[in-house]
């Protein structure tokens, strides 16, 4: 047998797989691509906030050697309630616990997928082990960009977006230098954009977003997703928080990131060039897809998902934003203009107010009416390593905690 012959017979070779978040969204997905190509990846660890039945199972489906909890008293109860199930598994608990998970030996790629500022650590944990992270974590890059692309940079870390939006610029970006001055002038791109669907409330009047329930603002018209992700769709923070995210992972100045909205959800997002071409990435609305491909990059396998129907005629529809409508990407431009720890407070006070309008105790609008007082209280500073990301973080939940209490308290009229 000839030399090429043995090659192309050559089996893959088995990936290691961390996957923070596994009872997530994205972490459900990651186990089903995972499934599709036993072949390819071995699940080594598993991540959860919680010890609930849900994750025991995982962890007795697939034996990783270790299953990570986000707290000691939840891992504790874990290893009580469910640890006979399967003998051999190491239980690790707390921070430091979802940080070994996250640099587990062997697992070459990771997947960030917790949801919160929970995420940071464990993600730069993975980056400073020099692995492959599939960045599902938005929180990690807008709260603390600079301290999360240093480490890649130093430790030769991979990041590859999950966000369908960032996995479309990636693509459209693969083999040429983005922004950065190592690109070839007449190659590098021009602008960005970011498409978004418009949410639930794209057209709504503001007597209808302010009446706005939970249940109305978690029915998004294309995406099936976690609910606190949903309902920053309905605010179109999400879009506020993917900009700042991509001045991280592309290097583009602010003023080159744009936001569309494009109801049909098609096209994933563009990037324009100086000579008015644009390239862009078109496919289903299926997470499957970005997920995979941040699993298997740089190849493209298979999905099994139904290809777009381009043999039938649909149109696809591209506007500008409403911003006295969506105030919330104002509220991020601003962040991430004033720089620092300034996105650490708009994320912080962001999951703040939507944890109170999904509780029932704040009004929609009360969103991003939180989060403009908390930013307004606040001076920038350039944080120098997590623990000050943290402390930002500690001090915007409190002022924005404050603020959504008196909006609670005010009648309506007043709001």
């Amino acid at each position: 047998m000839g030399e090429a012959t043995a090659g192309a017979l050559r089996e893959p070779a088995v990936r290691g797989l961390s996957i923070l978040g596994a009872t997530g969204s994205v972490g459900s997905t990651t186990l089903r691509v995972a499934d599709r190509f036993p072949d390819r990846f071995r699940v080594l660890a598993l991540a959860a906030g919680r010890a609930t039945e849900r994750f025991a199972a995982l962890v007795e489906r697939y034996r990783p050697e270790a299953a990570a909890l986000g707290r000691e008293d939840e891992a504790a109860v874990f290893s009580r309630e469910y640890g006979a199930r399967f003998p051999g598994v190491r239980v690790l608990g707390g921070p430091e616990g979802l940080e070994e998970a996250a640099a587990w030996p062997g697992a070459e790629v990771v997947m960030s997928a917790i949801v919160g500022a929970a995420g940071l650590r464990p993600t730069l944990a993975a980056l400073r082990a020099g692995r492959t992270v599939g960045l599902a974590n938005k929180e990690s890059l807008v709260a603390a960009g600079s301290l999360m692309t240093r480490a890649a940079a130093d430790a030769g870390a991979t990041l590859i977006p999950v966000d369908s939006e960032h996995a479309a610029i990636f693509q459209c970006l693969a083999g040429r230098g983005g922004f950065g001055a190592e690109a070839d002038e007449g190659d590098r791109p021009l602008r960005l954009w970011l498409t978004a669907s418009g949410g639930p409330f794209r057209e709504a009047t503001p007597e209808e977003m302010a009446e706005a329930t939970p249940e109305q603002a978690l029915a998004h018209p294309t995406w099936a997703m976690g609910p606190k992700i949903t309902v920053d769709s309905a605010t179109m923070m999400n879009k506020g928080l993917e900009t700042i995210e991509a001045r991280w992972l592309f290097g583009a100045e602010p003023a080159a990131i744009r936001v569309v909205v494009h109801p049909e959800s098609v096209v994933h997002s563009l990037v324009e060039f100086a000579d008015g071409s644009f390239l862009a990435q078109l496919g289903v609305t299926d997470m499957q897809i970005p997920v995979q491909y941040a699993l298997t990059w740089p190849e493209r396998l298979p999905t099994g998902l139904a290809p777009l129907p381009l043999d039938r005629a649909f149109a696809l529809r591209f506007s500008p934003p409403d911003p006295a409508r969506f105030p919330a990407l104002r509220l991020a431009r601003e962040a991430l203009e004033a720089g620092g720890d300034a996105p650490t407070v708009l994320n912080a006070a962001n999951e703040v107010a939507v944890e109170g309008f999904l509780g029932g105790r704040l009004r929609f609008p009360d969103i991003p009416a939180v989060v403009e007082e908390t930013l307004a209280a606040h001076a920038p500073t350039e944080p120098t390593g997590l623990d000050a990301v943290a402390e930002a973080d500690a001090r915007a939940r409190r002022r924005a905690a404050e603020a959504a209490a008196r909006r609670a308290a005010a009648p309506a009229l007043a709001r």
